[in-house]
């Protein structure tokens, strides 16, 4: 009696601690996160120098660190969370590679012009008043801001630029009423919810559903390994050089798509002939098992995840930096433009925003894509991967506005109701055509009693999916009320 006395009292010191522990290092974030910004106003306080709105320009900048510091915090784990879920690298060097690489992105293939009405939802001739136009984008930054950041908090990846797309449009009928907001791209928009994380999800699911039938349930999985993993990885170099070009470049070089195919289809050639002898060495030195062959897969997840990042950061950093870039135009030249020039100094702290949120909140998120909405290895996670890239070309190419985040997420969703499907329904079929006749037992019914076990089986945490569905509904509608209040308090105190 006496020894589980003491095993409870060591088990609530145990949590106590865990707990305490969980509370410095949240205060400690949250003291570097402040510290930042406050980096950002001294900054600022120097690019306005000799300004006579200085103080708009310096809290604009701040404004536009916070928005950076939360992008980071919740949308670029959907760029490393799988990788990481799949234990093909590690959660300290994922952070690395993505901030790295979001950075390098954001500073070298950023572009320098940007539109100033974000995805062109609001007449810029109803918001041609220069005083109007700073209070709305200062409006759709800080409501956008704001809600990402409810939304890390909860615990729900979501799309930064539906966000600030809210915030612009919010903050636009604020000014100029229903009117001044193009409906029918607000619609295309709205129509992305449904479209980015359905597409991302089957294309996923098809790709895990080919791994499994032509590697996995094969008895020479070796054999199998050696003959299909070169080709799933030189697709995957090829959909990525057509992605770089579509997405991560397209600021700075944007081919036409014939130009864009041809490429990845000589990138897939190339890294097939490379990658074919080393995946062939490779696994003739494994053991005939799943977790063997999934091995396999982790240095292309890795360069996946470090391309992703790339990518996003090349385009993601306008929502951050954008309307900062409009308003530092506004501000300076004293009148409003359609685009405007990214100085330097913006994308600066825009590019080191989202590499420090990444790094002090970013796990967060990050546990959720790869860990708690379904169990990822490395072959889940690669088709996750190469699933969000090929979804972005596809919308690229039809010119569907998508979101990368909802795409990423559908794309773990996908691969998780597959996996639910074939536990419950599909595993014995799906065996016995990879198999043949060799597996005697799939040909015997399974009983009534099996059958009502394994149907029950929840391989996707349902709590998750609605959580995250009902944030994305909600994404545009809330910034765009909260864009308004804080539009009309803008104007009431200035």
């Amino acid at each position: 009696m006496a020894k589980t006395t003491v095993d409870k009292d060591l088990r609530r010191i145990i949590q106590l601690e865990k707990a305490a522990v969980k509370v410095s290092r949240r205060n400690v974030n949250l003291g570097l996160g402040v510290l930042f910004l406050f980096a950002v106003w001294i900054f600022a306080s120097f690019q306005s120098s000799g300004i006579d709105e200085g103080a708009i320009l310096i809290a604009a900048a701040i404004i536009g660190g916070y928005m950076a510091l939360n992008i980071g915090a919740n949308d670029v784990a959907n760029n490393v969370g799988p990788a990481v879920g799949s234990k093909a690298i590690t959660l300290v060097g994922a952070l690395v590679i993505a901030a790295i690489f979001e950075a390098s992105g954001a500073i070298f293939a950023g572009g320098d012009v940007v539109t100033t009405i974000s995805k062109n939802i609001i007449d810029p001739n109803a918001v041609a008043n220069r005083s109007v136009f700073i209070w709305t984008m200062m409006a759709a930054l800080l409501s956008a801001a704001i809600w990402v950041n409810l939304a890390t908090w909860i615990g729900a990846p979501v799309s930064t630029t539906h966000s600030i797309v809210g915030g612009v449009m919010g903050a636009g009928i604020a000014a100029a009423g229903f009117a001044a907001v193009n409906w029918p791209v607000m619609g295309a928009i709205a129509a992305s919810w449904v479209i980015s994380p359905v597409l991302g999800g089957l294309i996923a699911a098809i790709f895990l559903a080919f791994a499994k039938y032509f590697i996995l349930y094969k008895e020479d999985k070796i054999a199998a390994s050696k003959k299909w993993v070169p080709v799933l990885v030189a697709i995957l170099v090829g959909v990525f050089s057509i992605y770089l070009m579509t997405k991560g470049l397209k600021r700075i070089w944007k081919p036409d798509i014939e130009l864009a195919l041809a490429i990845g289809a000589g990138a897939f050639i190339i890294a097939y002939g490379l990658v074919k002898p080393a995946v062939v060495k490779a696994a003739s030195k494994l053991d005939n098992r799943r977790k063997s062959v999934s091995d396999l897969f982790t240095i292309p997840l890795i360069c996946a995840a470090a391309l992703l990042s790339f990518a996003h950061g090349a385009n993601d950093v306008a929502n951050a930096v954008g309307p900062l870039a409009a308003i530092v135009n506004a501000v300076t030249t004293g009148s409003v433009a359609a685009k405007v020039t990214l100085p330097l100094w913006v994308l600066v702290v825009g590019a080191i925003g989202i590499s420090v949120g990444l790094i002090l909140y970013g796990p967060k998120i990050i546990e959720i894509v790869g860990e708690r909405i379904t169990k990822l290895n490395r072959v889940r996670a690669f088709c996750v991967a190469l699933s969000a890239a090929i979804t972005v070309i596809i919308a690229s190419t039809l010119g569907l506005p998508v979101s990368s985040t909802h795409i990423a997420v559908g794309a773990v969703f996908g691969v998780g109701f597959l996996r639910e499907f074939i536990a419950n329904y599909g595993k014995s079929k799906l065996m016995r055509g990879a198999i043949g006749n060799n597996v005697s037992s799939m040909n015997v019914a399974p009983s009534p009693t099996i059958f009502e076990k394994t149907v029950k089986r929840k391989l996707v945490r349902r709590r998750h999916l609605m959580t995250i569905v009902a944030a994305w509904v909600i994404t545009v509608p809330s910034a765009a009320i909260l864009s308004g209040l804080i539009f009309f308090g803008l104007v009431t105190l200035f």
